[in-house]
């Protein structure tokens, strides 16, 4: 074997104990013991700053891609009310696929959410018992001011984030007693008995995509905050 090269044997332990590492962060954050997550995290050079900011990042994410699909039911279900002819099978299956998009959507920022503010107070808990080490007051009281200016944007993020959730519901609920409704009576006099329930869910879905909106900016100035910009 030539010098510095690594054999196939030895190039194979190194990936199956990379693998198992990964596998072993996996299932430590799974299992629910959090501190061995964050501690196993740091050895990647995760803080928990970098957590929360990759948390934010990801439930903006998350907003945006479920702003779409909502969007995509409401078109579907204006189109089904506009029918004056055609494949009405087509159209129905195009509204229940949606609805089932926008649900898996919601059911994904909902999971999120949770993991932002799970992230979330535990860094401001290590943050708050860290003041009491500090041995310069004048460092220790900017720290705390810092804690008090993050925790407060902190606070109108999840509030925002919070009010999405709380949106999604009845536009949710609205479109699955719509598809549930069709499913079994999928004729022009039953879509017509629901052309009165258009102009309240278009409300409602712009609504929805106005918070996700504001929610989104809101995460934005965020992360620029704990990214220090």
């Amino acid at each position: 074997m030539r010098p510095g090269r690594m054999s196939a044997p030895r190039r194979r332990a190194g990936l199956v104990g990379l693998a198992g590492l990964v596998g072993l962060v996996g299932l430590v954050g799974l299992g629910g013991c959090q501190q061995a997550y964050y501690r196993t995290m740091e050895v990647f050079g995760k803080e928990k700053r970098d957590l929360l900011i990759d948390e934010v990042e990801d439930t903006r994410d998350s907003q945006d891609a479920a702003r779409e699909e909502f969007a995509d039911a409401l078109e579907a279900f204006s189109a089904l009310t506009d029918f004056e002819g055609g494949d009405l099978e087509a159209l129905y299956e195009r509204l229940s696929e949606r609805f089932e998009r926008s649900r898996d959507r919601a059911e994904d920022v909902r999971d999120h959410i949770r993991e932002v503010d799970r992230v979330a107070q535990d860094l401001f808990a290590e943050w708050e018992a860290e003041l009491g080490l500090y041995t310069n007051q004048d460092l220790r009281r900017r720290s705390e001011q810092q804690l008090r200016e993050t925790r407060a944007q902190y606070d109108r993020l999840i509030a925002a984030m919070r009010q999405v959730e709380a949106s999604m519901e009845p536009v949710l609920a609205t479109f699955q007693d719509q598809v549930l409704f069709l499913k079994h009576n999928l004729n022009a006099r039953a879509i017509a008995s629901l052309e009165d329930d258009l102009p309240a869910l278009e409300t409602n879905v712009r609504q929805l995509i106005a918070r996700m909106e504001a929610s989104i900016e809101e995460a934005e100035r965020f992360i620029d905050r704990l990214q220090g910009g």
